[in-house]
């Protein structure tokens, strides 16, 4: 199943109102709540990275990133996609970024969007601290996990 397959598949869910369905298909099984996210998973021999889908439709709700421990020095934590997307450090083209090196964070700010599959989630904070180095570059797409930020909270 394919991307394009699963965006008909989402549109059709969120307009026939069903909160949750689940479908197999060979190796390939899918599951989706309304208001929580789309998991695709694979056998073995084939890999799929996990997918968060909003299933809003007319307007993305904040997604939030969790801050994940380095160990790479005490009070640096680094901040992951939540989803697999392109990455965007501003709200519209030529807009100032949400966030750059060097600007202090708090819970709840918007860091930057990831945009799935035409749907923008603004991705927030959970903590407070000093962005040290953004990871990605604008239009950048980027997996699920992968680092966007690093961040010192102390």
């Amino acid at each position: 199943m394919n991307q394009k397959e699963i965006k008909e598949l989402v549109e059709f869910l969120v307009e026939k109102d069903i909160a949750e369905f689940e479908m197999e298909r060979g190796d390939v099984k899918i599951r989706i709540k309304r208001g929580h996210a789309v998991v695709a998973s694979a056998a073995p021999t084939v890999s799929y990275a996990p997918a968060a889908l909003p299933l809003a439709a007319a307007a993305s709700a904040p997604v939030t990133a969790a801050p994940v421990a380095t160990g790479i020095e005490e009070g640096v934590e680094v901040i992951k996609s939540p989803i697999v997307g392109t990455f965007y450090e501003s709200s519209s083209p030529g807009a100032p970024a949400f966030v750059k090196q060097g600007d202090k964070i708090a819970v709840g700010q918007v860091l930057c969007i990831v945009e799935a599959m035409k749907l923008m989630n603004e991705i927030e904070s959970e903590f407070t601290g000093e962005i040290i180095k953004v990871l990605v570059s604008n239009g950048q797409p980027v997996e699920y996990g992968q680092p966007l930020f690093k961040v010192r909270t102390r």
